[in-house]
């Protein structure tokens, strides 16, 4: 199995302070998320849009992120909404010429 792109933005009603003191908590589980080898956390504070890209060793891994309690608050919180979520694959060819952080990935022992 390959490694699997997921992406998720979603819009956030509250500064960008409470945002990220929000946020805060949720980065130590994340890291230590089976399957998942990295985030990049996204912010747009002029429009009110977070998000992430993440890496996963794999689709499996992917949707059982999406099933977890740590999906499941981020979606439920009531100053959160519009959520967009997607799959990717990664074309290594190319993103090897740019320096993509996807090759040589090992997933983590965890």
């Amino acid at each position: 199995m390959s490694n699997t792109i997921l992406q998720i933005n979603f819009k956030f009603d509250m500064s960008k302070e409470e945002y990220l003191e929000m946020t805060r908590s949720a980065a130590e589980p994340i890291a230590q998320f089976r399957g998942c080898l990295w985030k990049i956390w996204l912010l747009n504070e002029a429009e009110q849009e977070a998000g992430g890209i993440y890496l996963f060793e794999n689709a499996r891994a992917v949707q059982e992120y999406l099933d977890s309690p740590i999906v499941g608050r981020m979606a439920s919180h009531p100053r959160l909404s519009r959520f967009s979520l997607k799959t990717f694959a990664s074309i290594d060819e190319l993103t090897e010429i740019t320096r993509g952080p996807v090759q040589d990935i090992h997933p983590a022992v965890v």
